[in-house]
């Protein structure tokens, strides 16, 4: 085994320029992590982290610059090549097949494997040794499919550990974990570093990149603003360099505008399964008034999903009933009750957008029909490019230009054009699933502003949220689920982290 100089970079990257099409990506980057270091790369979205770790790992190839590796200079052209120089990386979107098992998404692409019932056993038996050296416990003969999303980071970690990597490179690794599965996230990569590896962490958390890095490289507009130690910065100078300019981290609670109070959403003993065929929702009952946010709190996986399903008529319901503005919509098909003067911010991206539409045709969805968009059929295209300058410019959506395919875009600017498009709309209620997942410090203030907006003038919001800190400061009442009921009511001047996290365990006291 060759010893590593720990006081020499064991990456080098120097000079990385990387353009896509006009678009600049990454301008002139230079970073280098150092061996045993947890590197935070943080930035807004779009700011060219993904890219920049793309490039490392073989998926891009730079216009220019040098790579280098323990001091020698490499060229990395295929993933293969990254792990080969002991480089692996877990993207935000996780690359496995859901119809085979754990250990035969483990070995895919190895050479050899799965040729002998040999190699799947010495696969499998490595596999349980490597799972509970690092507390990644994991079933290896189970499917895919059955995984929860933690476990199936999981097996994205035991993966690139499995080709005996030095470098791991996590892209957003918490965008889809509940705040527990995130804390054992961070005792994993402890426990990874302790052993010897080198982690680069991309994140636009703050909190995140505080709590689990020593170092911190921040990208703005693809150029290198800065490289600080963690220990020696805040979260307001992290914010700043992020986005240029102060952020403020306060919420503006506007006074309603609309003295008198109407209701928009009633609920009354929604039951409904899940795909699987288990109860999820038990006599699920509440109100959300005009003017109002109503926060859901709970972990993910406890009905908050199927109730935003069954309230966009995407899932039925097998008992109870619920009303918008006294019309009564519980077997109402999507589009009707979209018609009803529902937005909906769905939990996740793909069911928000068509990856291979342009913008331009995405914010039209649901909008194709209406005026001022259709007369007798026929798309006013002028007004549909009209749109979606208008809100590409007023939500700060990163895009060259308006007729790019949506797939293309960051997470978080995907999550902004879907944003931009419901709130648009102007709805009497709005269903914001988790609304500010996967954006940035500044999108997440912009739009938790915006919302508070909607309410003060009159807009009825059900808000669902896995963060705490998020259905706190924007709630005016707090529902918490657990295991498809509601365990209890609190109002947002009486709420504290302590009395909801005991109903998110199911206690009633």
């Amino acid at each position: 085994m060759n010893l590593i100089d720990t006081s020499k970079p064991i990456v080098e990257m120097l000079g990385i320029t990387k353009h896509f099409g006009q678009v600049i990506a990454n301008e002139d980057v230079t970073f280098t992590l150092m061996p045993g270091e947890i590197h935070g790369l943080l930035g807004e979205n779009g700011a060219g982290k993904t890219t920049l770790m793309n490039i490392l790992y073989g998926l891009h190839q730079p216009d220019s610059g040098k790579i280098f590796i323990n001091g020698h200079p490499i060229t990395i052209k295929s993933p293969h090549d990254a792990i080969q120089y002991g480089i692996g990386m877990v993207h935000q979107h996780f690359m496995q097949v859901p119809t085979q098992k754990v250990v035969d998404n483990i070995i895919l692409g190895l050479k050899n494997a799965g040729r002998f019932i040999l190699d799947r056993h010495t696969a499998r038996e490595r596999l349980i040794r490597l799972s509970e050296s690092f507390g990644l416990k994991i079933d290896p003969e189970a499917y895919i499919w059955q995984l929860s999303i933690g476990d199936r980071q999981r097996v994205e970690i035991l993966k690139a550990l499995y080709r005996d990597i030095k470098v791991l490179i996590l892209d957003e690794p918490t965008s889809v974990l509940t705040p527990k599965e995130t804390e054992e996230l961070f005792h994993t990569i402890r426990k990874l570093v302790e052993s010897g590896l080198s982690v680069i962490f991309i994140t636009h958390h703050l909190e995140e990149a505080l709590s689990i890095t020593n170092q911190v490289t921040v990208l703005r507009n693809g150029k290198v603003v800065g490289t600080i130690p963690t220990r020696g910065t805040n979260k307001t100078e992290l914010a700043s360099m992020m986005v240029g300019r102060e952020v403020l981290f306060r919420l503006e609670h506007e006074i309603n505008q609309r003295n008198e109070k109407q209701e928009i959403l009633i609920v009354d003993g929604l039951s409904a399964y899940n795909d699987r065929g288990i109860l999820a929702l038990q006599d699920i009952s509440f109100k959300v008034m005009s003017g109002e946010i109503v926060g859901i709190a709970g972990v993910d996986g406890n009905g908050q999903s199927e109730l935003v399903q069954v309230l966009t008529g995407i899932r039925s319901a097998f008992k109870g009933r619920f009303w918008v503005d006294g019309i009564d919509l519980t077997r109402a098909t999507p589009q009707a009750i979209l018609m009803h003067n529902v937005g909906h911010i769905p939990e996740n991206l793909e069911d928000g957008l068509i990856g291979e539409f342009s913008l331009i045709d995405n914010f039209m969805l649901d909008l194709h029909y209406v005026r001022p968009y259709s007369h007798r059929g026929i798309l006013d295209h002028n007004r549909m490019v009209e749109n979606a300058r208008q809100l590409i410019s007023q939500y700060d959506i990163r895009a060259p230009n308006e007729n790019i395919k949506a797939r293309t875009l960051s997470g978080g600017n995907k999550q902004k054009m879907i944003v931009a498009r419901e709130i648009s709309r102007n709805p009497r209620l709005l269903l914001a699933a988790h609304p500010t997942r996967g954006v940035d410090i500044g999108a997440e203030e912009y739009i938790q502003n915006l919302l508070l907006k909607k309410r003060a003038e009159g807009m009825a919001i059900l808000l669902i949220s896995t963060k705490l800190d998020e259905i706190m400061s924007l709630s005016d009442r707090i529902l918490v689920m657990y295991r498809g009921r509601i365990m209890g009511e609190i109002l947002r001047e009486e709420a504290n982290i302590k009395k909801i996290g005991l109903l998110m365990a199911g206690s009633e006291g």
